[in-house]
């Protein structure tokens, strides 16, 4: 679709409510009016982008009834864009390219602020105490970003290069990791491998792995 292609069904759905509707009104891309109500102004983009927000959140300071309109895109992107409109306040309209058909999917009302969740939020602070020291103060590597759990394994991946394979029990007494046996047997890097039952030692890639992250 071209931006022009979004137009005349924006346009038909308008004037199908009763409004009179214009294009590239002043810096508004549509302009619709009914009676004394309040001026609907609608912004037109070929997809959602921090460009259009900014744009239509400008059109605030005009009317309260402002939307963004873009061609109908996949689901994620929908759900994701629809809740940031909310929260901005904002209406928003979508075309689908193959049929034209416009559909208001949320109008414009008091922005809405995010709903806490007070289980996202615990699970944030249990990661932050996790974390030893500040490990990704200069962002990712190119290994990854090192969180609570790649420390918990590479604590063990130590143990077991300096001490050779040991029972599950003893790298988590020795490392202080409460998680170890559980680390050891997921295996998730491939660093570990099972020599015996509860028994694990250190394979080649968990060498790789403590060199990678400058401990081998």
């Amino acid at each position: 679709m071209r931006e022009a292609d979004l137009y005349p069904p924006i346009k038909a759905l308008l004037e199908g409510q009763g409004y009179e509707v214009k294009g590239e009104v002043g810096a508004a891309d549509v302009v619709a009016r009914r009676g004394e109500e309040p001026v609907v102004i609608v912004e037109l983009k070929l997809g959602f982008s921090l460009a259009l927000f900014h744009q239509a959140v400008e059109r605030l300071a005009v009317s309260d009834a402002v939307y963004v309109a873009v061609p109908r895109p996949g689901q994620v992107s929908l759900r994701r864009n629809l809740a940031l409109a909310r929260r901005l306040g904002l209406g928003v309209i979508t075309v689908r390219p193959r049929d034209g058909l416009a559909e208001v999917l949320c109008d414009p009302g008091d922005p809405r602020p995010p709903r806490r969740s007070a289980k996202k939020a615990a699970r944030l602070l249990r990661a932050f105490e996790r974390l030893r020291g500040d490990p990704n103060a200069g962002g990712a590597t190119r290994h990854g970003l090192v969180t609570g759990y790649r420390q918990d394994a590479l604590a063990c991946a130590r143990f077991l290069a300096v001490h050779g394979a040991s029972k599950a029990a003893l790298v988590a007494h020795w490392t202080e990791v409460p998680e170890a046996r559980r680390i050891l047997a997921d295996n998730h890097y491939g660093w570990f491998e099972r020599v015996e039952r509860g028994v694990y030692g250190l394979s080649a890639a968990g060498r790789r792995g403590l060199a990678d992250y400058g401990e081998g």
